[in-house]
């Protein structure tokens, strides 16, 4: 179950933030999860909620904005949903040639501290770079 690896990572980060930034605790943390990131935002929420135990985000809500899979075809520019599972064939023109737009995210976009401030980390991390950091 990556999920909790994720969370995990998740969690890391936004303690060091929120600590450093002197929250006493931590309300919520936001995150979009691509399609086709091959997350499971139920087991997400699920691991994020017992190993959030004993930290700063103790209590946190863990909201997952989900953002769908769209392509675009290199030689006819149409674009369209991908789905689940992927269709990367342009369903314009039967090209397979096609440029992933959206999906695969898997970054922190706020997280509100017990103030009641919003803060967005900077850069976002990718679900790439939350594995590389920890």
């Amino acid at each position: 179950m990556h999920e909790m690896s994720i969370a995990l990572a998740v969690i890391g980060q936004v303690e060091e933030a929120a600590l450093a930034g002197g929250a006493t605790a931590v309300r919520s943390v936001r995150l979009q999860v691509g399609e086709l990131a091959g997350v499971v935002p139920d087991s997400l929420a699920f691991c994020f909620e017992l190993a959030c135990t004993g930290t700063v985000l103790e209590g946190a809500e863990l909201v997952t904005d989900p953002v769908p899979a769209r392509a675009r075809c290199a030689p006819c520019a149409g674009e369209w949903a991908v789905g689940m599972p992927p269709d990367l064939c342009c369903p314009k023109c039967g090209s397979a040639t096609a440029e992933l737009l959206s999906g695969r995210e898997l970054q922190i976009v706020s997280v509100r501290w017990e103030d009641g401030t919003t803060r967005a980390p900077t850069p976002a991390p990718t679900r790439e770079r939350i594995h590389e950091e920890r």
